[in-house]
């Protein structure tokens, strides 16, 4: 049975392939905006629902179809992906000395219907960050910090903007992974 992850993100395929997931990468088609001007609940709940969508979005018959997705707040705030490199400055600018929610949620969906999700959260501490150390970080990371909600990657040069962080690395990265692998398993995906 394929297996699809409907995503473009690198991030999640990597991820997937390391744990020797094979996959089908197809984008998903969903108006992520949409959803989130109509979302009433918290971050965690955003992220839950954005990445069902994008499971569901895919009309596979009998695939099985993993969504991800991963929201950030600040001060109770939603943040969005920085709309260019000016917006990725004024995000920095805003989480600077500040704590960061980051949920990251995974679904799993077969012809239509979601039969598994998992959302999972991190808090990262951000430490007090220089209007000059923002510029040098975006003129060392920029555009391939572009697609990241958070202005980083911990991939990258992302670790250098925290003091301290709690939580799974993995769901960090975008992807909680050791619940899905055990999802996988559980329908036959993988061995266990």
């Amino acid at each position: 049975m394929p297996l699809i992850l409907a995503s473009t993100s690198p991030i999640r395929r990597s991820l997937l392939a390391q744990a020797g997931v094979e996959v089908t990468t197809i984008a998903p088609v969903v108006d992520e905006d949409i959803i989130k001007r109509s979302h009433d609940g918290d971050a965690p709940s955003l992220a839950l629902r954005i990445a069902e969508a994008k499971a569901l979005s895919l009309d596979r018959p009998g695939d099985l179809v993993i969504g991800s997705d991963s929201t950030l707040s600040v001060d109770g705030r939603l943040f969005s992906k920085p709309a260019d490199r000016a917006d990725a400055a004024r995000h920095l600018a805003h989480f600077s000395g500040k704590q960061m929610m980051l949920p990251s949620a995974v679904a799993l969906a077969r012809d239509g219907v979601i039969e598994w999700s998992h959302v999972d959260s991190a808090t990262l501490d951000v430490r007090h960050l220089s209007p000059d150390f923002i510029d040098t970080y975006l003129d060392l990371e920029w555009p391939e910090i572009a697609y990241c909600v958070g202005v980083f990657r911990m991939e990258g040069r992302g670790a250098t903007l925290f003091d301290a962080i709690e939580g799974n690395h993995f769901t960090i990265l975008g992807l909680p992974l050791l619940p899905l692998l055990g999802a996988l398993r559980q329908r036959g995906m993988m061995r266990s």
